[in-house]
C-alpha cells in the first residue's frame, strides 16, 4: 500500500499535497522536517504565501503538527514540522 493513500483520500487543495510530500521527502526517522517557508517554496517553485497556506490545511486535518524552535533569547529561527 502507497504511504501516500491516506493523503489522497482528503479532500485537500494540491499545493497542500505537493507541501506534504515535500515534506516527507525532507523527514527524518522520527517524521520531523524543518525547512523554511522560504526554502519550501523556493524548492517547490511557489509563493511563501502558497506554502503557509498550504502547512495550514495540512495542520487542519491533522497530517502535520507544527512547532516553533526558538534561540535562547526568544526569538523564533524556524518551524518544524511533524508528520502525523
Amino acid at each position: 500500500m502507497s504511504y501516500f493513500r491516506k493523503l489522497y483520500t482528503y479532500d485537500l487543495p494540491h499545493r497542500a499535497k505537493l507541501v506534504y510530500i515535500y515534506l516527507y521527502d525532507r523527514c527524518d526517522k522520527n517524521k520531523k522536517a524543518w525547512p523554511s517557508v522560504k526554502t519550501i517554496g523556493k524548492d517547490l517553485s511557489i509563493s511563501e504565501n502558497t506554502v503557509r497556506r498550504a502547512i495550514k490545511d495540512l495542520e487542519k486535518v491533522n497530517l502535520i503538527r507544527k512547532e516553533y524552535a526558538f534561540r535562547n533569547n526568544g526569538s523564533c529561527t524556524s518551524n518544524r514540522y511533524y508528520l502525523l
